[in-house]
């Protein structure tokens, strides 16, 4: 049974929209969490989801992101004036 193709068309913006929720929650944790021991990350990073209404992210990537937010340095050392 081939799917309909309509259906498709329905549910692009809504995945969409569930991708910009996700990618504010990314960003502004990042902001705030960069470099933070791992759990303080996760758990800003959840309550942040939830914020913006993507709570019901898959859990792996959310471990995921939170392990490269808090692995990830600041930036600023390699940046000249």
């Amino acid at each position: 049974m081939a799917a309909d193709p309509s259906e498709h068309e329905k549910a692009v913006p809504i995945r969409a929209a569930r991708l910009t929720q996700i990618e504010r929650a990314v960003s502004r944790t990042r902001a705030s969490h960069t470099g933070q021991p791992f759990e303080a990350t996760r758990q800003a990073l959840t309550e942040v989801l939830r914020d913006e209404g993507a709570e019901r992210a898959v859990p792996q990537v959310v471990e995921e992101l939170a392990r490269q937010i808090s692995e990830e340095a600041t930036g600023l050392a390699g940046i000249q004036n």
